[in-house]
């Protein structure tokens, strides 16, 4: 009986027999004859060299000061602004994100800012034309488009302060020229500017004036008033992002300038009356944000133009550009180290 169950039960054994694998050792890669002398000749003269040679070679004055010199050049500070034009898809979508996020789940969306900017300049408008005894006709054109301007400017200095902080992450991670997030802030504002605009249009229906052709001086006024945003973007903004008190400053100084400025009051108006106000109201010539009104806002409603007002916004916007470039040029590439 066991002779026969040892029969039986060897087979089995045989079959369930698994045959030894023939392990192959992994064959160690061949190196060039060369890479291994070059190798070695490395080695050999990093162990001559000693190491106080190498770190004053490197942090010696003389590369230094070849490093900074690639950083702070005027062929990467006009590179940063042309690149930054190229990819103006990039920054027109995310313009326009910003105002969908804004308004996200709203049933009038963005022109809730045209329906508040036109309330408020009624009220306003209705208030101080009988302060100032003006005709409503006049004044509340007046009124409209300066706080339309107004915004914009405003809007402009007081984010452009913290351009460049708010898109900390964009800088950091996205391999984007700075330029591209002044142009997005720029363009974020031209479009509220067009949705304010409607309040312009609706008033220059219900009291018509006489534009003539100095009105299409709207559209070289609007660019200089553009131009002038986007320098002042980058100068407070790569400013800010080293010194983060600029921006409280600024909004400061922005809201103090908006009752200096004539927007609500006419200056021109206090100066013909003449009295004591007459001699006051002329100091308002020296204020800068005047003259970038005047030149967009008389075209808008129908009145001629000063040349003064374009001789001294143009030359802020020369003056202007070339201080913003030499920051942009000196200071671009650590603004991703200070945000």
């Amino acid at each position: 009986m066991s002779c026969t169950h040892a029969r039986r039960v060897a087979p089995l054994r045989r079959l369930c027999r698994v045959p030894a694998r023939r392990v192959s050792r992994p064959q160690a890669p061949r190196v060039a004859a060369t890479q291994l002398i070059s190798t070695s000749a490395t080695a050999l003269s990093c162990a001559l060299v000693p190491s106080h040679l190498v770190r004053d070679t490197v942090t010696s004055p003389e590369v230094l000061q070849v490093r900074a010199a690639a950083t702070r050049s005027w062929s990467r500070a006009f590179g940063d602004l042309a690149a930054g034009l190229q990819q103006r898809r990039l920054w027109g979508h995310l313009g326009l994100q910003d105002i969908k996020q804004g308004y996200r789940r709203s049933v009038i969306g963005p022109f809730w800012i045209t329906i508040s900017l036109g309330v408020q300049a009624l009220g306003m408008g209705l208030l101080y034309a009988a302060l100032f005894d003006q005709p409503i006709a006049f004044f509340l054109p007046y009124l409209a488009v300066g706080l339309i301007i107004w915004q914009f400017m405003s809007s402009c200095i007081n984010e452009g302060a913290e351009v460049f902080i708010k898109n900390e992450g964009l800088i950091k991670h996205l391999p984007a020229p700075l330029s591209v997030h002044v142009f997005r802030l720029v363009w974020r504002q031209l479009l509220f500017f067009a949705h304010n605009a409607l309040v312009w249009v609706a008033l220059i229906l219900i009291f018509p004036r006489a534009l003539g052709w100095a009105g299409l001086l709207a559209i070289p006024a609007l660019v200089v008033i553009v131009l002038n945003g986007a320098w002042v973007a980058i100068l407070i903004g790569i400013i800010s992002t080293r010194y983060r008190d600029i921006p409280p400053v600024t909004n400061s100084i922005v809201t103090l300038s908006f009752f200096m400025t004539p927007i609500v009051w006419n200056y021109e108006d206090l100066i013909r009356k003449g009295g004591p106000g007459a001699h006051r109201a002329q100091w308002a010539e020296l204020n800068p944000f005047l003259h970038f009104v005047e030149i967009l806002r008389r075209p808008m409603i129908g009145e001629s133009f000063e040349i003064r007002h374009w001789v001294v916004t143009l030359a802020i916007t020369v003056v202007g550009w070339a201080v913003a470039l030499v920051v942009l040029r000196n200071y671009r590439a650590r603004v991703s180290y200070w945000v």
